[in-house]
């Protein structure tokens, strides 16, 4: 079984990157990606516990672009961990998010919600990845949030109060950067960004896959995108988008998987 979208605390994942191989192996997979937020930092933690496993595990990256202020997440697979374009490139990304972090937290305390986020800042270890997730946390735990889909639902949601637009790279400038490093990228959970009208776009400048596998979508969803892809000469990538075992996307780790024919497909794309 395949899962190409699994999340680690390297940036909003609930699991170690050692601890999560060991779950996807308990949990029926025999080939896996681990795709943090703007950050490759929990890959080598995580080679070597899926060589133990008896894992593949192919070296991934959720990155985030922007279009017209939106976020448009795009999946990069078979990269070059080590080059250096694309790890001054990630630098970058995690500036931003630290900005972003800080005028969040600036519009929370005029709401009356105020979060220090200076020490979860200072505890984020070099080279991992800090978002809306942690900041959602902490609200619940300060008694302005009931859980993390209520803390985004009221307040840290796109057009919410304390929501702030990311400012990076269009998606297309990300799809370069990534075929520099040798990788290829998916469009992610196509279903849930709702920009269907930029992939005809996408795909003249790269793209190679859609994700048309998600737990999010369903099997009409899942059609459409299949269907996309076809129209778009695009292979069809796929995973869980697993972050924990409780709360969003409940249990999902090993039950939302990619069919090894789409899996063949999307590999024969490398560069």
């Amino acid at each position: 079984m395949i899962d190409l979208h699994l999340h680690t605390t390297a940036s909003d994942g609930a699991l170690a990157p050692a601890a999560l191989v060991r779950a996807a192996r308990d949990a029926g997979l025999t080939t896996i990606s681990i795709t943090d937020h703007d950050t490759m930092a929990g890959l080598p933690e995580a080679a070597r516990a899926a060589v133990d496993a008896g894992l593949r595990l192919i070296d991934g990256i959720e990155i985030t672009g922007v279009e017209d202020g939106r976020d448009v997440h795009l999946l990069a697979y078979f990269v070059d961990a080590a080059d250096a374009a694309l790890g001054a490139f990630l630098e970058r990304q995690r500036a931003d998010r630290l900005r972003r972090i800080r005028e969040i937290a600036a519009r929370l305390a005029t709401l009356g919600c105020a979060i220090d986020v200076e020490p979860m800042i200072a505890s984020t270890a070099p080279g991992r990845s800090i978002g809306r997730p942690i900041l959602a946390d902490a609200l619940v735990a300060a008694g302005c949030a009931i859980d993390r889909n209520d803390a985004f639902d009221r307040l840290l949601g796109n057009g919410c109060p304390a929501y702030v637009p990311r400012v990076g790279p269009r998606p297309d400038a990300v799809i370069d950067i990534v075929g520099r490093a040798g990788g290829l990228v998916s469009l992610a959970h196509p279903g849930l960004t709702g920009m269907d009208a930029i992939i005809p776009r996408l795909a003249a400048a790269g793209l190679a896959a859609l994700e048309a596998r998600h737990s999010d979508h369903d099997a009409d969803t899942e059609a459409r995108y299949r269907q996309l892809a076809a129209t778009h000469r695009l292979a069809v990538s796929g995973g869980s988008d697993f972050h924990a075992a409780s709360g969003h996307r409940l249990a999902a780790l090993g039950r939302v998987t990619l069919p090894p024919d789409d899996f063949t497909a999307l590999e024969a794309r490398r560069p």
